[in-house]
């Protein structure tokens, strides 16, 4: 595996590349959900890329960029043992101008749910997304594949409609959540969490749960749904519980295969997501 710290690196590593190549962006902090995306690019691709960076334009104020966990030598030894071919570990000073051009999330999808309470989110989240797949992109003339999982669904929803709008040469593959062995969804916040707390925590996935078996019981009405939902998740300071299309379009009832229901709330000082694709 060679590590590449500036984009000229990158450059002349991708431009040795012959065959398809498979990228993972993720913020460090590597565990399983992020080695099942690693896995997954491997399987499907000749080289695997991933990039590690801390994006700060996606943190608001108050919100935890100087606490995010960071574990490079670690996570390096990670991708190193998952075969990755190149470990790219950029600084803010190589990815942002002083002055630079934005991006700004659609006035609907990108301004509901997660980004009710984090307004400016997904700008950010979407202009650092938009760069890494531009040079990754550098030196292929034919689509690559890009690797985002589930758990982040508004966020994966908003990148495919910027990979669109923007004609942008790369398919985008969704991979499932990754859950550990008590069910909570896998995420670099979890070790935020106290032993009670996350104990906890484990309504979000509970309330998921909860969800499937009244839809098994053929119960697809959405208010119904999230008032179950809401009894199991009495300990956990809920944010939202919502049943989206995959456009990210209200509910009246849920339709098979065309469904997420979606989880927020605050444990202890941790904000956790979860959801359910149906």
């Amino acid at each position: 595996m060679t590590i590449v710290n500036s984009i000229e690196e990158l450059f002349a590593q991708t431009a040795q590349f012959n065959g398809s190549i498979g990228f993972v962006p993720t913020m460090g902090a590597l565990h399983e959900g992020h080695l099942s995306l690693i896995r997954q690019a491997r399987k499907n691709n000749d080289f695997v890329v991933v990039s590690i960076f801390v994006n700060p334009t996606q943190f608001l104020e108050g919100e935890d960029l100087d606490a995010y966990p960071r574990k490079e030598e670690a996570d390096a030894k990670i991708c190193e043992l998952a075969g990755v071919d190149v470990l790219f570990m950029p600084n803010t000073k190589m990815m942002y101008e002083a002055d630079e051009l934005s991006i700004t999330a659609p006035a609907i999808r990108g301004f509901i749910l997660e980004g009710t309470k984090r307004p400016s989110h997904f700008d950010g989240m979407l202009q650092v997304v938009m760069k890494l797949l531009n040079l990754i992109a550098y030196n292929k003339p034919t689509a690559f594949r890009a690797y985002f999982g589930k758990k982040d669904a508004q966020q994966l929803a908003l990148i495919m409609q910027m990979v669109k709008n923007y004609f942008i040469n790369v398919d985008v593959v969704p991979c499932d959540i990754v859950r550990d062995s008590d069910g909570l969804a896998l995420s670099s916040r979890n070790v935020y969490l106290s032993k009670e707390e996350r104990i906890k925590a484990l309504a979000l996935s509970r309330s998921l749960k909860k969800a499937t078996e009244l839809v098994m019981q053929k119960e697809f009405k959405v208010e119904v749904i999230k008032e179950a939902m809401f009894e199991v998740l009495n300990e956990v300071d809920v944010e939202y519980v919502a049943l989206v299309n995959r456009q990210f379009q209200a509910l009246d009832e849920v339709e098979i295969g065309n469904t997420i229901i979606l989880v927020a709330g605050v444990v202890g000082t941790t904000r956790l997501i979860d959801n359910l694709w149906i």
